[in-house]
């Protein structure tokens, strides 16, 4: 009996009980609503197979995917104080930093490795728009900065991935001026004459857009990203106009002069690399006229051209 109540009993329960799936075993793309297993989605670097819609992307995949072999090391940023201002609003601001921070498993919004890039040393400072929407905070500005000491004293070019809803509220003027400070850290990177290249992710806004995403030698947007200081709704509010359609995309940005290129993720390090190299005045591989060409011209033999002349 007690057989039958220890291992039969439990066992008919499991098969009746309904087994819970989890949330994100499927996700929907926005763009066409097509469900994409996530494995496929991860394997395919955040990047809808189909409709080819770039996914916001974790910052430690994304440098794997970015750096030769996948490897790199952190570099570790100068602490700074929790909660100066003792902000709270619907709950205090230091119980949204931990939960931040176990969700996502990162100090703060901007993380900085190094590593090598086809080979050549690089610095790379990546901001996760999971971590608070990417809110540029005190260590948020602090970890650009240090980014930025750590290019110079490398001597190597500077990259950095922005996503970001802007400045963080809850430090209040401490936030705003991370924006000074950061351009400092651009200036830096000019007087070293070191190469400083900024990958626009979707969302980039706010004081983000108004201060060191917009002060690259080089400006790269994702597709469809979101790339401004206000967003359309703000806009529209203010001016009481409709504005022009995909308003703030990165291809409208791209016609209108407002960056540089746009480029797939699957494309982006070869990309980069080449723009360092070119900038650094480095030998790159760039296809030479003949490999440009489809097909090459068909050689004639001048013995068959000599031929019909001398039968006449």
């Amino acid at each position: 009996m007690n057989w039958i109540n220890n291992v039969v009993r439990p066992k008919i329960r499991s098969f009746l009980v309904k087994r819970d799936t989890p949330d994100n075993l499927w996700i929907k793309c926005p763009e066409t609503g097509e469900m994409v297993f996530h494995r496929d989605l991860e394997a395919n670097q955040w990047v809808v197979p189909n409709s080819g819609h770039h996914m916001r992307m974790p910052s430690r995949r994304r440098l794997e995917h970015f750096f030769d072999g996948g490897t790199f090391d952190t570099v570790p940023t100068p602490e700074v104080a929790v909660d100066p201002l003792k902000f709270r609003d619907e709950k205090r601001y230091i119980d949204r930093l931990k939960d931040a921070r176990s969700k996502t498993n990162l100090e703060d919004a901007v993380l900085v490795a190094r590593g090598r890039l086809k080979g050549a040393p690089i610095t790379v400072a990546i901001q996760d728009f999971a971590f608070m929407g990417g809110s540029l905070g005190m260590a948020a500005g602090e970890a650009v900065l240090k980014g930025m000491e750590t290019a110079v004293a490398d001597k190597t070019p500077f990259v950095l991935f922005a996503a970001s809803g802007g400045a963080r509220m809850q430090e209040g003027i401490l936030s705003l001026m991370q924006m000074p400070r950061t351009t400092v850290g651009v200036q830096m990177l000019r007087e070293a004459k070191l190469p400083y290249i900024v990958v626009l992710t979707n969302p980039t806004t706010g004081g983000v857009t108004a201060s060191y995403a917009m002060l690259g030698d080089v400006h790269i947007a994702e597709p469809g990203a979101l790339i401004g200081f206000a967003g359309p709704r703000v806009i529209e509010q203010t001016i009481r106009e409709k504005l022009p359609e995909r308003f703030q995309t990165a291809e409208y940005l791209l016609e209108h002069g407002m960056v540089d290129m746009v480029v797939h993720r699957h494309q982006l390090g070869e990309t980069i690399a080449r723009l360092c190299g070119i900038l650094l005045k480095r030998n790159v591989d760039v296809p030479s006229v003949e490999e440009m060409q489809h097909e090459p011209a068909p050689r004639v033999d001048e013995d068959l051209i000599e031929a019909p002349k001398a039968a006449e």
